[in-house]
């Protein structure tokens, strides 16, 4: 039953924001709950969109956070196809785009990322595609069915995470695929070059073409369809779609306009919060992509676009308004599938924080793990097609204890008894 005596708002209709409600309900938050999203779908998540929905695998109501009619038995107030204008805190309301303005005693921003998109000419012809919302995973699911029929081709701007998976769909329905991408190898600037070099020849093996040392400068066409792209070495690929993705940027215009701190670029940008997923504003909370959050564990500020971190920030966040002791010190963690290699990973180990790559297993068969360390403590640790092992990788990373690299590349000695290898 509902109380009325305090509303909290969450602005946003994803992973996190459903997940947020939820967790206000089940620790007995009696108060108005309100629920804000932009699409008129109910929340759902997103890996499906570039996994198992897009490749045809999963059926549209798999994606849903909750059954529809959980909403209305949770009480919770669902504002869909509704975009928040403007944030007055001094006020404490929020304004929808319809002129609906909404007082919140606590607001929760978990208004997510967009993609990046090409600046280039060509990118309004049809057949130039993103990835990022269900919508655009409907369409693209049925462009790339429609070209694995007539023997079409897709370019792909980008070989990240997104790019790959999009690849991997598109090559299960017999597209034609070419990825342009700046660095060297696919997932360079996340794995390196000796792991990026492998997911890149697992994708040449099942016939993907890549151009790699290259951008994007055009994209050709006639009667408004897509021919051809273009390339700053001065190379041509015949395209009838192109995907792009380049990245996604968090969405900080609602935080900005309303004055609230937000992260510099080095920590990916977004809205800045403690480690209780605070704000600058004590009423004003935020969680998922938008967030970059202080992570006591990785003693940095850091945003994490994955999809773990919009399971647990939510909750965290939901407790965090309710006034509960709350740290958010999550070990990042998400995973990929791509024809018959699966990995999950965790951690946290960009470029230039390492100073040593140790893999363990059989590279050649795809069933290893990779360890990325710095004088000898694990950063981070990726598990390719080996499984059940992400909780002692995370102990390992969580310790900070030194490790001993021999032995950490020996599979017979078990992760679990590595934590304290080098301090007794």
């Amino acid at each position: 039953m509902v109380d009325g005596q305090r509303t909290f708002v969450i602005v946003g209709g994803g992973l996190a924001g459903a997940k947020a409600a939820e967790t206000l309900r089940s620790e007995g938050f009696t108060g108005r709950v309100i629920l804000i999203g932009d699409e008129r779908d109910h929340p759902y998540e997103r890996p499906p969109l570039s996994k198992g929905y897009l490749q045809g695998k999963d059926s549209r109501d798999s994606v849903f956070v909750h059954e529809p009619g959980w909403y209305a038995q949770a009480d919770v107030e669902l504002h869909l196809g509704q975009t928040v204008v403007a944030v007055d805190r001094a006020a404490r309301s929020v304004r929808l785009g319809d002129g609906t303005v909404l007082h919140y005693d606590k607001l929760l921003l978990a208004t997510g990322a967009e993609p990046r998109r090409l600046d280039i000419p060509g990118t309004g012809l049809a057949g130039v595609h993103h990835l990022r919302r269900l919508a655009h995973a409907e369409r693209l699911r049925q462009v790339l069915a429609s070209l694995g029929r007539e023997n079409g081709r897709l370019v792909i701007a980008g070989a990240g995470w997104i790019g790959l998976e999009v690849a991997a769909a598109a090559r299960g329905y017999g597209a034609e695929v070419t990825v342009v991408e700046p660095e060297p190898t696919a997932l360079h600037q996340v794995l390196g070059p000796e792991l990026g070099q492998l997911f890149t020849d697992l994708h040449r093996e099942r016939g993907v073409t890549f151009h790699f040392g290259a951008r994007l400068t055009e994209i050709t066409g006639q009667d408004g369809m897509v021919l051809a792209v273009r390339t700053d070495d001065g190379e041509e690929h015949p395209a009838h779609a192109v995907l792009a993705a380049i990245g996604a940027a968090p969405r900080t215009a609602l935080a900005e306009a309303a004055g609230l701190a937000l992260a510099d670029r080095a920590h990916g940008g977004g809205v800045a919060v403690d480690a209780a997923l605070r704000t600058s504003d004590p009423d004003v909370y935020a969680a998922g992509d938008v967030a970059a959050a202080e992570h006591p564990l990785l003693d940095t500020r850091i945003r994490v676009e994955h999809w773990a971190n919009a399971l647990n920030g939510g909750p965290a966040a939901a407790r965090s308004m309710l006034g509960r002791e709350v740290v958010y010190d999550r070990v990042p963690y998400f995973f990929s599938d791509q024809y018959d290699l699966g990995m999950e990973y965790s951690g946290w180990a960009p470029p230039s924080t390492y100073d040593q790559l140790v893999l363990r297993g059989d590279v050649g068969k795809r069933e290893f793990i990779a360890f990325w360390l710095r004088e000898g403590r694990v950063l981070a640790g990726m598990n390719v097609n080996v499984w059940d092992v992400t909780t002692p990788i995370q102990a390992l990373i969580r310790s900070g204890d030194p490790v001993d690299p021999d032995a950490l590349a020996d599979p017979s000695v078990p992760l679990s008894e590595l934590t304290g290898e080098l301090t007794g």
